[in-house]
Formats: C-alpha cells, sequence, structure tokens
C-alpha cells in the first residue's frame, strides 16, 4: 500500500507554508564545537524539528501549484508525495515531557560560550529574493523577525546532568532525520525524470524561465535541508570522534589542495572510462598546499569533479579521441582576503557568447538522445551519468552560491573556457533562503 497525504496533514503544510525559514550560516553551524552537551543538541533538534517541516511544506505547496501541467507528472508528484510524507513524520514525532526545571535550564544560556551569533553578510552575486520560495501573507511575520525562540545554536547551562528523556528524543529525531535524508536521496534524478516526462508530453526541447528559476529554488533549498540534516545527524552520533578539525561535516581546516588533488584524479578516470582512453588529457595544479579553510568538503569535491569533467570532455572532443598529445588543463588556486579563487582553464574549444545562457540551463538536452533515468541507478547524488544532462554547472553553481560563493564561465570560442569558482573564505554568509 503506498502513502497518500490527507487532506487534514496538507490543510497542517498549508500552515507551516506560510511561515518563512530562517537562514543559518556556514559560521553558526561550526559553533556546536564537535562534542555538543545532550542539552545543546536538544535545543538544535527544537529548532530543526521547526525548521525542516517548514521548509519542507514550501516545497510541497510549490511542487503541487507548478505550471503548464508540470505538477501533474509522475515523477513530480513523487517527490511532493516524498516531501509531505517526510512532513508528517517530523511533525508527529512525540516531544519528551519536560519538568520546568529542565526547561528553565535549556533557556539559559551557557557560561562559557558567549551567546551571540556573527551577523550574516549577504552574497554579492545574489540579489535578494532571488531563491526565495516564500511570500509573506500578513500574518504578522515579517522577514527580519523570526521568534525568540528558533535559534539554531544556542549553548545551554550544562552544569548538570540531562534527563535521559532528552538524549532518548535526540536519538529518535536523529533516526527521522536519517530516514528522511534516505527517502530523499533520489529527488534530484526522479525531479530530472519529471521533466523529461513533461518536455515529451508537450514536445518541448528546452524549459522556460519559469521552470528554470523553480529548480533552481527547488535544488538550492534540498541543498539547505541536506546540509542541515547531514550536519545534524553527524553531530549526533558521536561515536566516532573522527578528526579533530571536523564539526559535523563541516570541516574547519579544509586544504584545497588535497581536495583538488582527488577530484583532478577522480574526473580524469572518469574521462578514460567513458572515451576509452589510455591517458585523460592532463591536468595541471597550481595550489599552496598549506591553504586551508572553513568549508564543507563533500561541497567543494561536488564542484571541482563536475567542472573538471566538463573540461575534459570538451578537451577530447574538441581535439578528437585519437589524438597522441592533448592540450593540459591548468586549475590555479588564488587566496584573497575574502574570497579563495579557483580558476580552471581548458583548451576545449570554448563555447559561442549566445551558448553561454544555455551552460545554467537544466536539462539541455534534445528531447530524443535524453535516455530515461532510472531514480534508483546512482543514489550517490548523480556522478559520472549525469554528464549528459546538463546538471553539472547549473547545480555546482548553487553549491558554490548555497555558501556566498559563486561559479563564473568566461569563454573564448576557438580556443577554450575558464571557469571561475569563487568561494567565501568568511563564511559568515547566511543560506540564500528568505
Amino acid at each position: 500500500m503506498s502513502w497518500k497525504a490527507s487532506e487534514r496533514l496538507m490543510e497542517t503544510i498549508r500552515h507551516y507554508a506560510s511561515f518563512p525559514a530562517t537562514g543559518v550560516s556556514l559560521r553558526q553551524m561550526v559553533q556546536f564545537g564537535e562534542k555538543p552537551s545532550t542539552g545543546t543538541l536538544f535545543r538544535a533538534s527544537q529548532f530543526l524539528a521547526e525548521e525542516l517541516p517548514i521548509r519542507l511544506a514550501h516545497r510541497v505547496q510549490e511542487l503541487q501549484t507548478l505550471p503548464d501541467g508540470l505538477n501533474e507528472m509522475p515523477s513530480v508528484k513523487k517527490v511532493a508525495d516524498w516531501y509531505a510524507q517526510s512532513f508528517e513524520e517530523l511533525t508527529s514525532l512525540p516531544r519528551p515531557q519536560l519538568s520546568r526545571e529542565v526547561r528553565e535550564r535549556l533557556m539559559r544560556p551557557s557560561k562559557k560560550v558567549p551567546s551571540y551569533l556573527s551577523e550574516a553578510t549577504p552574497n554579492p552575486s545574489i540579489e535578494e529574493g532571488q531563491y526565495s520560495s516564500w511570500s509573506g501573507n500578513g500574518n504578522g511575520w515579517s522577514r527580519g523577525k523570526s521568534l525568540a525562540t528558533r535559534r539554531y545554536f544556542a549553548p545551554v547551562d550544562d552544569t548538570a546532568d540531562w534527563p535521559p528523556e532528552l538524549q532518548l528524543y535526540n536519538q529518535k529525531f536523529a533516526q527521522t532525520l536519517h530516514r528522511i535524508k534516505r527517502r530523499h536521496d533520489g529527488v534530484v534524478t526522479t525531479m530530472a525524470q519529471g521533466i523529461l516526462e513533461w518536455k515529451r508530453r508537450r514536445q518541448r526541447m528546452i524549459i522556460d524561465n519559469n521552470i528554470q528559476s523553480f529548480l533552481d529554488r527547488f535544488y538550492m533549498s534540498r541543498i539547505g535541508i541536506r546540509m542541515l540534516i547531514g550536519q545534524h545527524i553527524a553531530l549526533t552520533d558521536q561515536s566516532h570522534y573522527r578528526d579533530p578539525s571536523y564539526v559535523g561535516i563541516i570541516c574547519t581546516k579544509t586544504y584545497v589542495r588535497d581536495l583538488a588533488q582527488e577530484a583532478i584524479e577522480n574526473a580524469r578516470f572518469v574521462c578514460e572510462d567513458h572515451y576509452g582512453l589510455f591517458e585523460a588529457p592532463k591536468i595541471q595544479l597550481v595550489c599552496d598546499p598549506n591553504l586551508n579553510f572553513m568549508y564543507v568538503p563533500g561541497h567543494l569535491s561536488h564542484m571541482l569533479f563536475e567542472t573538471l569533467k566538463n573540461s575534459l570532455r570538451a578537451v577530447v572532443e574538441t581535439h578528437g579521441q585519437d589524438k597522441q598529445e592533448f592540450p593540459v588543463t591548468k586549475v590555479i588556486v588564488a587566496e584573497g582576503k575574502e574570497d579563495i579563487t579557483i580558476k580552471i582553464s581548458d583548451e576545449g574549444g570554448g563555447i559561442p557568447r549566445s551558448a553561454i545562457p544555455l551552460v545554467w540551463t537544466y536539462m539541455y538536452t534534445t528531447v530524443d538522445r535524453t535516455p530515461n533515468l532510472d531514480p534508483d541507478f546512482d543514489k550517490s547524488d548523480f556522478k559520472a551519468p549525469m554528464a549528459g544532462f546538463g546538471y553539472g554547472l547549473p547545480i555546482s553553481r548553487l553549491y558554490a552560491r548555497y555558501f556566498g560563493g559563486d561559479l563564473k564561465l568566461i569563454s573564448m570560442e576557438g580556443y577554450g573556457t575558464d571557469v571561475y569558482l569563487h568561494l567565501n573564505r568568511l563564511s559568515s554568509s547566511s543560506e540564500p533562503l528568505q
């Protein structure tokens, strides 16, 4: 029996969707330290138990009101159901019964940690509201003023032990998040499948701006939801005290050179595999081996791998698979006060100026050449097969912008392309949600 949303659930979702999401910055996420206490984790769980349903509700509403029949596509309905089901699981999780004394202690700030949070700074690459999915509906919530209790990180008074119910709730909450994360693993490919179904039904070659900006908002929001979930699961599961430079999935000392080296090896391997080459085009890396900053290594690896894969594909296809010696692609990493910038320069023939906007379009492929997507083919967030789907660059740009950076592309038709990946060093840039 497949799950179905009740009318009552849909009403609750509509109610939650009328509230704005609360952005969280990388710096806020890192203030937990590597071993947050039961009380601090409980406060974070409380924040997420309110915040995630708001974000999920926005997505369900938007998926159900998509224009032009897109909301009727089977795969789009499937994604909407996943989100609604996750919403239901989060909102129906019973809260523990706590004594008044414990409740007061949870609200009392810790003596050890300063309770202020660094102010979030805006991302210069994004226009205000560009990724916004919320329009106020006059219920007294203005964008800047959220409820006082809605604090993601709150160091609490840990002078005494916490009752076992808190520990138990934290475990239960993390298990629920785990289940949700697994359920949503196939969202990107299933959504892509939904767009394909729609393109075939409508006999469209290319999606319009409305759908393009919907996908931007949708995937940006997904990055945020997965980030908060992944971070919380990692903080709760402290069994492994792995590496002191990690707080959850954030690494306070992300060594750019090591990650770039690894992405280069992976991209060359995929390229050799795909074209049956004895040796992929070479990539030269220029980077200070000691350069490190606070970031989510998984995001950076993803962006580097996707952009390098594009460059190698362009080089091989421009110069022909049987060429003895390919031109070298260069990766140069520069460190500024505000940004760390990674430039990837290839000699893959470039892109005509008129085609640059298409690079940022999802699914820029012809209807007849597009294969069917099996949503289960790759649960680990689309690696190699996505080469033919035109998802690499637009999604990488969202990852960059999510933490205050950007991805830009400058091309010389007839020669090659330079991709600039700007990463914000100051890490106080807040999620682009409101």
